[in-house]
């Protein structure tokens, strides 16, 4: 699929979600690139052979065996409190069908999956860069207003 899907036809109901497999890395390669993060299909394999945990998973929505999008989580144990946390490493979805409820169903899955491990909370972290992806957090009523996230390139 390209970049540009008729948006005419998705319907939500005819979306399924389930794990990601070795098939799909060509078109998650190809998301994630155009996305900005470089990643050819052997480099998703790698990847999703490191999430290959009870606490890891990635997601991807299929649409009559069209990838239209995916979601990388993983459930981290807090230190602080006896709970987890839902923490999304990656959200993309195909520009042609942003808007059409693909990412809230993404995210949806997130939260079905942090309320069948007690998480206390899901976390996904939106860059300045990216407005969009911003407003569909905050639209899903994530508070933008509670972080403070400080990083070091090593």
């Amino acid at each position: 699929m390209t970049s540009g899907y008729h948006r005419a036809v998705i319907d939500q109901r005819s979306v399924v979600l389930r794990p990601a497999t070795s098939e799909d890395a060509p078109r998650i390669a190809s998301l994630f690139t155009d996305e900005g993060y470089p990643a050819g299909p052997s480099d998703i394999v790698a990847r999703l052979e490191r999430f290959a945990s009870a606490y890891s998973l990635v997601i991807v929505a299929d649409h009559d065996g069209e990838l239209l999008g995916f979601i990388a989580l993983h459930v981290l144990p807090r230190f602080e409190h006896d709970d987890r946390i839902v923490r999304v490493l990656a959200l993309v979805v195909d520009p042609g069908v942003r808007e059409r409820g693909v990412g809230h169903l993404l995210m949806g899955e997130a939260e079905r999956v942090g309320h069948e491990v007690g998480a206390a909370f899901v976390e996904v972290t939106a860059g300045h860069h990216r407005p969009d992806a911003r407003h569909l957090y905050e639209s899903l009523g994530y508070d933008a207003g509670v972080t403070s996230y400080l990083r070091k390139r090593l």
